[in-house]
């Protein structure tokens, strides 16, 4: 096990860390050391911000200096990311600004590594350039989604999406091609929902009475008697919600193993190789950014082969 020995350092806070609590910036800084252990050394006083104590909570100030003690930890090393990889998330970038991206998801590409993924989208991204060497996600899509998502380059920016985000001020949606036709009547799905942890360690999300509340609108764009387009645009942002409101619906996305119609997505295995849910459009209405993407040719050539 490879380790680092880091001695005391005194971090002056400029802009990017302004607003930020301490400990969020010591989890930021101190790379390699647990959580745990970075409260503990606050409680401990062994953190000074401006020469006092303090607490993790203490909002941060530009031109604050916080006094970071000596600490060894673990060094973690990164894989290079094959240019392959590199060059097709580059071509994915549908907007491309100072302080972030969007880009159009691969599907079957992880939004970070963990879970037995030990590259990811973001860690790939980070050594496309050295001017994204501090990319962060904004939000996660699925492994097997596709579709717009957003990286921030800056923390300022990452801030300010986040407060879009909590404000309720995003406005996102999806494309899915589902079993059967979809009611035109369901407009809208509204249940509770509850994460479990299966022994494999994945997330399972069940509907619960007790759990969040989750919202999620549907229109039907097109239809056959085997199929349905659909466009979904999520109110709440829980795990796996349009998939599950889907099935909870009777008509589940067509390619989805954990939650769809295992029938169906044998008998269409020819068509397809993915799960058919897109991230189709993207919006940050008080920031005005916005970015959409065209719908998969897989879904238009599997509507148009049952029409």
């Amino acid at each position: 096990m490879n380790t680092q020995f880091n001695p005391v350092t005194i971090y002056t806070v400029t802009e990017n860390y302004s607003g930020v609590r301490l400990d969020n910036c010591l989890i930021s800084k101190m790379k390699g050391l647990p959580r745990s252990r970075i409260y503990s050394i606050i409680r401990k006083g062994e953190v000074r911000v401006n020469k006092s104590r303090c607490k993790p909570s203490l909002k941060l100030r530009t031109g604050d200096e916080v006094r970071i003690p000596p600490y060894t930890a673990e060094l973690k090393v990164t894989k290079n990311a094959e240019d392959k990889f590199k060059n097709k998330l580059k071509d994915s970038f549908i907007v491309e600004d100072k302080s972030f991206i969007i880009l159009n998801k691969p599907v079957g590409m992880a939004s970070h590594g963990g879970s037995g993924i030990s590259l990811g989208l973001i860690e790939t991204i980070r050594q496309i350039d050295r001017r994204y060497k501090g990319a962060q996600l904004v939000h996660r899509l699925d492994k097997d989604t596709s579709g717009c998502l957003v990286v921030a380059l800056k923390k300022t920016m990452l801030r300010e999406f986040h407060k879009e985000i909590r404000e309720s001020q995003v406005e996102k949606n999806y494309l899915a091609v589902v079993k059967g036709k979809w009611p035109k009547e369901i407009t809208k799905v509204e249940v509770g929902l509850s994460k479990d942890r299966l022994k494999s360690g994945e997330r399972e999300v069940q509907v619960n009475s007790k759990g969040k509340n989750s919202i999620s609108e549907f229109e039907v764009l097109s239809d056959n008697d085997k199929l349905s387009l659909v466009k979904c645009r999520i109110i709440t942002g829980r795990t796996h919600q349009i998939r599950v409101h889907a099935t909870y619906s009777g008509h589940p996305i067509v390619g989805d193993k954990k939650y769809g119609d295992k029938d169906l997505n044998k008998s269409l295995k020819l068509d397809i190789n993915r799960m058919m849910l897109h991230s189709h459009e993207i919006k940050f209405h008080n920031l005005g950014i916005e970015a959409s993407t065209k719908i998969p040719n897989v879904f238009t050539k599997l509507m148009d082969k049952y029409e």
